[in-house]
């Protein structure tokens, strides 16, 4: 006993932040009382609480990955079911508590007799940092003791892959419309998942769309991501209905277009105004038609059932793309955000925004909350909505839109809650977005970027871009040694010493929010942190925002749980188009090679 009482004593002098090679797989523990430094405790749309103890070291430059040295670092834990014992605090980090913690009983009496086979473990409680071990074969539990602190084995890298790539799909597009393939990929935080999108391909015969000479058929292609907010409902809604909604307004402006002989197809503002039109009347249906449906049931059930979109909350990103015009659309309410890569002259791609961050610290957002709620000067407080709300725009949400008097009667027949102090002339929040028009040029192997915000605070515009052009290379090399990439552009091809990206020419990014990881961590932008192993780009992207070549990080990251993992990421939604003027046999096929299995995934036309 003395022997292990020694060694853990010298365990614990050790520096946490020295890395200690290993193969053995790790554990990690955490507390439900504190973030791990890993990013910053802002939950998204919910408002950020930054204990005082972290504040201070936020600004330490690789703080985190001295977090996850820690996790690997070598130590010991001579306490699991047996004699009690304190954990033996790490050096280097705050131990001002650890006399009140509850010891942790061991099985074995001796150091001797621990199993040659161990796995390491971090033990997190109340702002202090343990090292252990679990030996051989033992259980892991879920609670150790009545303080809730968790022990849980951290992912390997194969373990870490397989969760990033669950997720993935991949469509080729052969249908010689301009679009030719497109990846996609989801990677949750919250249980279930906030998140959800939606694609929709739409064959749109002459009588509807005026085709050009010698093409009987044009094609709409859409694609959205929803980033919800305050559960899970409003985002499956839209991920069900929102294209309907937008190609039904569509139909009507083009069919109307068609019949005018002054017009060849419909202004670029009218399908403009038709998507808004799509936006709101769903959102109206969401939030107010509801409303009448469960007051003339008078049903607790039916309020449940129906109320539930417009209880929660979704940001919408829609991008829609007419094969005849090459116009591609980009309709946004909330902060999800769309980039164009477009490569130049000289090899590099540059990276363009096609939207602005709707949220409360958005500089025209605010102008427009203030201008439509004058005499409100708490109309947005510290970057939100009322001092709540994060983002400006989005569907559902509909403490911030429904009348004082309409949400009192709602909580006094069903259920609900007592309207924020400081409504007074609601809406505040809108489901109108704002729509960019871009020209794409498929002969040029444009491609687009569409995610939620979980991408954006770990990635900025340019390394987004730069990565799927280091990505596109790598398929390119692919292609030479005799894979099936026949989608690529013959013409690709540079050195890969760097991003292959363009630095942003842009004057003013009022619009759009700089990475958490950037502003909290002051992480260097080097390329060499980045790594090229999936199929699928839109996984490729995810990787590299969790970590990239550092593997401890990306395990550490996508093995907490639920729901600690969300003070440390979001949920991350992620789609990539490419475009380019690919083969046309009139189909939409699964690209195997970059997806989950079939189970998982269907061809989608």
């Amino acid at each position: 006993m003395r022997g292990a009482a020694l060694q853990a004593f010298r365990t614990a002098r050790r520096a946490p932040v020295r890395k200690v090679v290993t193969r053995k797989p790790c554990a990690v523990s955490f507390s439900s009382s504190r973030p791990l430094g890993l990013r910053p405790s802002s939950a998204g749309k919910h408002p950020p609480f930054i204990p005082a103890s972290l504040q201070s070291s936020m600004h330490i430059r690789n703080f985190s990955i001295a977090v996850i040295s820690t996790v690997v670092a070598s130590g010991a834990w001579y306490a699991y079911q047996g004699n009690t014992s304190q954990p033996i605090p790490v050096a280097g980090l705050n131990a001002t508590s650890s006399s009140q913690l509850r010891s942790i009983t061991t099985s074995t009496a001796h150091a001797e007799d621990v199993p040659e086979s161990t796995r390491r473990a971090l033990l997190v409680d109340n702002d202090q940092f343990y090292t252990a071990t679990l030996s051989g074969e033992q259980p892991l539990f879920k609670q150790t003791d009545d303080s809730d602190r968790r022990v849980l084995e951290m992912l390997t890298p194969e373990q870490a892959t397989q969760k990033l790539r669950k997720n993935e799909e991949s469509y080729l597009v052969n249908r010689g419309k301009g679009v030719v393939r497109y990846d996609v990929v989801q990677v949750p935080s919250n249980s279930p998942i906030e998140d959800d999108h939606a694609e929709k391909v739409v064959e749109v015969p002459s009588t509807v769309a005026a085709a050009k000479e010698g093409d009987a058929n044009s094609d709409w292609m859409f694609w959205a991501v929803f980033d919800g907010h305050s559960g899970w409902t409003t985002s499956a809604k839209l991920r069900n209905v929102l294209i309907s909604y937008v190609a039904r307004e569509l139909n009507s402006t083009y069919k109307a277009a068609a019949t005018d002989p002054s017009l060849l197809s419909p202004t670029s503002s009218a399908v403009d105004a038709a998507i808004k039109q799509g936006f709101v009347r769903l959102d109206n249906d969401i939030v107010h038609s509801s409303v009448d449906k469960v007051l003339k049931s008078n049903s607790r059930r039916v309020a449940a059932e129906m109320l539930a979109p417009a209880l929660s909350g979704s940001c919408a990103l829609l991008a829609f793309y007419d094969s005849q015009s090459k116009d591609l659309k980009v309709a946004v309410a909330g902060d999800s955000r769309a980039v164009l890569g477009r490569r130049a002259s000289n090899g590099k791609w540059s990276a363009t925004a096609l939207s602005e961050d709707q949220t409360g610290g958005t500089p025209s957002e605010m102008k427009r909350l203030r201008e439509e709620h004058p005499g409100e000067p708490n109309v947005v407080r510290n970057g939100r909505i009322l001092g709540q709300l994060e983002p400006s725009r989005s569907f559902g949400d509909a403490f911030y839109k429904w009348s004082k008097e309409t949400q009192e009667k709602i909580k006094r027949q069903f259920f609900g809650r007592t309207p924020h102090p400081l409504l007074k002339t609601p809406p505040y929040v809108t489901a109108e977005p704002i729509i960019t028009t871009t020209k794409v040029e498929p002969g040029n192997g444009d491609f687009v970027v569409l995610a939620t915000d979980g991408l954006w605070e770990m990635l900025s515009n340019e390394e987004v871009v730069g990565l799927v052009g280091e990505w596109i290379e790598q398929q390119r090399s692919g292609a030479a040694n005799g894979s099936n990439k026949s989608w690529l552009p013959s013409w690709l091809g540079f050195e890969n010493k760097q991003l292959p990206v363009e630095a942003s020419k842009e004057a003013g990014t009022d619009g759009q929010r700089r990475p958490i990881r950037q502003q909290q961590y002051d992480i260097a932008g080097a390329a060499s942190r980045f790594t090229v192993e999936d199929n699928n780009a839109a996984t490729h992207l995810v990787r590299n925002a969790m970590g990239g070549k550092d593997k401890d990080m990306v395990c550490a990251l996508l093995t907490l749980p639920s729901p600690y993992s969300r003070r440390y990421r979001d949920d991350v939604t992620v789609e990539v188009i490419f475009f380019g003027d690919g083969p046309d046999n009139r189909s939409i096929a699964i690209n195997e090679e970059a997806s989950a299995s079939e189970e998982n995934v269907k061809a989608k036309l």
